[in-house]
């Protein structure tokens, strides 16, 4: 048995708290028949006794006579639980209070040194009946102390309240995010004076060797009260095992938030408070009840929650769910350190378990891109919806891009599986390709996932392109694509950072090369009907065969004109440089197509007639291209 501490060790959230002088202490007759100086005396009888009977080696000859003062000290504790039984405020922990504390560490003290004598003596049986009869009673009483004053704390939502209160000032946040947020140091709300009682009445039960039965009612409370809290701040878990194959995702999905939310309460504001509060009534005299306590009402909470993690990561996999499952991979870890050594290694098995989940959805995303092979092409060359959400998918997961490094490093089968893709699939196209891989300069676990979505990306791209029949809209939609692509890199660090200043300046190039190849497609065949070598021989016009070549122009620049502008390039400085490139090539051309051959034609309306449009009308037409149909095709940023 542990020594009894000091009767003036105690702690309450390192509050100090004083001890008053109870207004009845100087009474004598209406406690018992005897006054603070007699029990000062008996007190001090008491120990006396206790150390003679402490220092007696032989326990088995030689009782020593039992003093008369040891019933009449029995008698004066029964009658002070008499008293409290009656209807007397125990707890106020006055003097009166404090000498009823200590006064059952003696008469424990006491039954354990007689205790130690045979059992079949005479002088001493009756004396062990009478102070084992006293300190059961004692026990009983202040079980139930001990169990009022856990139970009396404010806190089962309570701190929810308070909370609330403290945040109505200023307050620029919805109710359900203020629920969730209370201050930590207001759980679990109990006063220090009440702290202070709980540590002396647990401390005497321990001495007195009713370890069991305080441990009881200190767990069972606690527990009791976390349940209470979580039911209030409305975090209760309700989905089981069973449910999770039943439930809608939109149903899981709010339950993983309510879970989220659950995780990061347990690690922020009740395991710390549990935490305090368990050392502060045991952890000084017995640490390692104290861990054990906290341990096992940590446990019973901890394992709720991976019950559910466990079932979640059972869910059907898809890319959409990745986000939720970092959510709940980030709670957990985070919950971690405020778990005891011995349940560690559960939860840090539930983060790999959920962690493996992150990864098989984000590995979803990579098989989306690889069966999406859709037979239609997209109206006017525009950014596929496909290169959106995976450009947008790949901007989030960067957000989470630690975690992912984290997850990615522990997932075995990373090597295997980046590997076979970039061998496999023909995504390094020597005149249209960014080499991806290439352009790396730091190689990491999830960096490889990026690269390797994006050659997907890339990959699909390309065949998609390959559905139009027109080799000019074919590249309008690579550079669509491309230029998207670009954009959405070079704004977010997090993609910018794994895909390096060397892909973009590859990106550039290439989306540059779709332009001079779509430039090549489109306008060469204008360029050559504004060809001038061979109409004039001898310095004579070939009249027919130029009204032929002012007839081609027009009849090739309307059809280029009908067509593509009703093909879409939504980024406008894309759309600028386009128009821009195609004026300084085709308008100076036909500019001095038109200064030099006109008057060669028949004045007047003949030379409307084959004369369709000025220069200026052509330059007004080209600044027209690339705006598709406004009414279904609005910019998208």
């Amino acid at each position: 048995m542990e020594e009894t501490p000091p009767l003036d060790k105690h702690n309450s959230f390192n509050n100090k708290v004083q001890f008053p002088k109870s207004p009845g202490a100087q009474q004598s007759s209406n406690d018992d028949e005897h006054d603070d100086n007699e029990k000062k005396e008996i007190s001090e009888n008491v120990d006396e006794f206790i150390n003679q009977l402490s220092a007696i080696d032989d326990k088995s000859s030689n009782p020593p006579e039992v003093p008369d003062f040891v019933e009449t000290f029995s008698k004066i504790i029964e009658s002070k639980i008499s008293r409290y039984n009656s209807g007397a405020n125990f707890g106020k922990m006055t003097e009166e209070d404090f000498f009823f504390i200590q006064s059952v560490r003696r008469i424990s003290k006491l039954t354990n040194a007689l205790s130690e004598f045979s059992s079949s003596d005479t002088n001493i049986n009756p004396s062990v009946n009478h102070t084992s009869v006293a300190l059961q009673r004692a026990m009983v009483l202040l079980e139930e102390e001990f169990r009022a004053l856990l139970d009396d704390s404010k806190n089962d939502g309570d701190v929810y309240d308070q909370s609330m209160h403290k945040s109505s000032s200023f307050n620029s946040k919805s109710q359900h995010e203020i629920q969730r947020e209370p201050e930590s140091d207001d759980y679990p709300a109990y006063s220090p004076e009440a702290v202070t009682k709980m540590y002396e009445i647990a401390t005497t039960m321990i001495s007195a060797g009713y370890e069991t039965e305080c441990c009881q009612v200190y767990y069972i409370s606690r527990r009791n009260a976390i349940r209470n809290y979580m039911v209030k701040m409305d975090l209760e878990i309700m989905l089981n095992m069973d449910d999770m194959v039943k439930v809608t995702w939109e149903t899981l999905e709010a339950e993983m938030s309510r879970w989220i939310n659950a995780v990061k309460t347990c690690g922020e504001i009740i395991f710390p408070g549990e935490k305090r509060l368990g050392e502060s009534i045991f952890f000084s005299d017995y640490p390692l009840i104290c861990r054990s306590l906290l341990t096992n009402i940590v446990r019973g909470v901890v394992i709720q929650l991976l019950d559910f993690a466990e079932a979640t990561a059972m869910a059907k996999r898809s890319a959409e769910k990745l986000f939720k499952y970092l959510d709940m991979y980030e709670a957990l870890q985070n919950l971690i350190p405020e778990c005891s050594d011995e349940l560690v290694a559960e939860v840090s098995a539930a983060v790999d378990r959920i962690g493996e989940s992150a990864v098989s959805n984000f590995c979803d995303l990579e098989n989306s891109i690889k069966v999406d092979g859709a037979r239609t092409p997209v109206p006017g060359g525009a950014v596929h919806p496909l290169t959106r959400y995976v450009m947008n998918y790949l901007k989030y997961t960067c957000e989470y891009k630690e975690t992912l490094e984290k997850i990615f490093g522990k997932h075995t089968e990373l090597e295997k599986k980046y590997i076979p893709v970039s061998n496999n699939l023909d995504l390094e196209k020597e005149s249209e390709s960014p080499h991806n891989f290439e352009t790396m300069v730091n190689t990491t676990p999830f960096s490889i996932q990026v690269v390797t979505v994006m050659d997907l990306l890339d990959a699909n791209l390309d065949k998609k392109s390959r559905l139009y029949r027109d080799p000019s809209l074919k590249y309008i939609f690579l550079m669509n694509n491309g230029r998207y692509i670009l954009q959405k890199v070079k704004g977010t660090n997090e993609i910018l950072q794994v895909m390096g200043d060397i892909w973009c300046r590859r990106r550039s190039t290439v989306v540059r090369q779709y332009h001079k190849n779509y430039q090549r497609e489109t306008w060469n065949r204008v360029l050559q009907a504004l060809n001038q070598e061979g109409l004039v021989i001898n310095g004579k016009p070939n009249k027919p065969l130029l009204k032929d070549r002012f007839k081609i122009f027009t009849t090739i620049f309307e059809e280029i004109y009908r067509s593509q502008s009703t093909w879409v390039v939504s980024d406008e400085q894309l759309q600028s440089e386009l128009r821009i490139s195609i004026s300084a090539v085709v308008i100076p051309a036909y500019r001095s197509f038109v200064g030099r051959f006109r008057q060669y034609l028949d004045t007047g309306r003949q030379a409307d007639k084959y004369i369709k449009y000025a220069p200026e009308d052509v330059e007004a037409m080209v600044e027209q291209l690339f705006e598709g149909n406004h009414a279904s095709m609005a910019r998208r940023k």
